[in-house]
């Protein structure tokens, strides 16, 4: 049975805290897939649910990718979900749409499928510690999990262009100049504002929230026809015979590791193709 990778802590009945924990750098994985469906189920369906907050308190990572030891087979044989999409894109669609704000609490890195996580998520606040970053195209890969869609109505197409083509580390102060995030608070601060910020939308009505947030949401989130294509593009560009060699090299540097490579993984690929 795989561990438990959500710990949630239910502060009350209208305020819950999700910490996430796999492994040393918080890798998602087909086990990830299953849990946050699970998860948004739960959050989907609590009648006095609100807010929840999602956190990690893995040092230096709150979700570093998706982990390239992972059996594909087995997430490509998944059956769709609720949607009607692949349960990939099917978590972090609902995720966007539940009926309770959803903040994340980023400290760390957090590239690739974490990048499409926090984006699911409906408000974003980083310690000014953090990285984000989509960098598959450093290793021959579309992104899978969405960001395609949603980046450009955050931070507009040249800049969308600009963070899935460069592939590169995007640190905490210009991902917030960009619009990828929210805010930047400082790291020692960052848990104490976001839980403010969290009982402060707890105390109010749980149908004016999600009153407001499915008419924001009608106002700016992609339709789910939007998502199936990157997932079918990451399916066929992903794990292709003439990049293994690259991502062998990776990992034997300390990709999915703490240290090494992982560290500044954007800027190091983007170096790295260019020997």
């Amino acid at each position: 049975m795989a561990a438990e990778q959500f710990h949630v802590a239910e502060v009350s009945p209208s305020y819950w805290r999700v910490t996430f924990d796999n492994g040393p750098v918080n890798l998602l994985d087909p086990d990830t897939l299953d849990q946050l469906g699970a998860l948004v189920e739960r959050i989907e369906t609590d009648p006095h649910l609100t807010v929840v907050v999602f956190r990690s308190e893995t040092p230096g990572y709150f979700m570093a990718h998706w982990d390239f030891m992972a059996d594909n087979a087995r997430v490509a044989a998944m059956p769709p979900g609720p949607t009607g999409l692949h349960p990939y894109l099917d978590n972090f669609v609902r995720l966007s749409k539940v009926p309770a704000a959803t903040i994340s609490e980023i400290r760390g890195r957090t590239r690739g499928a974490g990048s499409e996580f926090v984006l699911a998520t409906d408000i974003r606040f980083a310690s000014d510690e953090a990285v984000l970053g989509q960098f598959e195209i450093g290793v021959g890969s579309v992104p899978g999990g969405g960001p395609m869609a949603r980046l450009g109505r955050l931070v507009g197409r040249g800049r969308a262009l600009e963070i899935l083509l460069g592939g590169d580390d995007i640190p905490a102060e210009l991902a917030a100049q960009y619009g990828y995030v929210n805010r930047v608070v400082p790291d020692g601060d960052l848990e104490t504002f976001t839980d403010a910020f969290a009982r402060r939308i707890a105390a109010f009505d749980k149908v004016a929230v999600t009153g407001i947030k499915e008419l924001v949401d009608t106002a700016t989130l992609p339709d789910n026809s939007e998502f199936a294509p990157g997932l079918q593009a990451y399916f066929a560009t992903a794990g292709r015979p003439e990049h293994r060699p690259f991502v062998q090299r990776l990992l034997q540097e300390g990709l999915q590791q703490p240290d090494g490579i992982e560290t500044n993984l954007g800027t190091a690929i983007g170096r790295l193709r260019q020997e």
